[in-house]
């Protein structure tokens, strides 16, 4: 009984985590900027690039130049803080 008590307290708790709102400035979605999504998203075949709620990260357009200090190049055109 206790194992199956702690099993359901971890569970709740991890669904409560799940729908905790995000950072404001975090994205989930963002817009394919070339052929290829940044590290940690997926293609969702719609022109945006998705994390699928999984997680959320800052990330700002490269524009073509180096990322700023303390963020690092995550492919697609993004940089992502670090």
């Amino acid at each position: 009984m206790p194992a199956t008590r702690l099993l359901l307290s971890l569970l709740v708790a991890i669904a409560g985590l799940a729908w905790s709102a995000p950072p404001a400035q975090a994205q989930r979605q963002v817009t394919k900027i070339g052929s290829l999504c940044p590290l940690g998203y997926v293609d969702t075949l719609n022109g945006k690039c998705s994390t699928l709620g999984l997680m959320t990260y800052t990330v700002q357009p490269t524009n073509g130049q180096a990322c700023p200090e303390g963020w690092m190049n995550v492919g697609g055109g993004y940089c992502r803080r670090k």
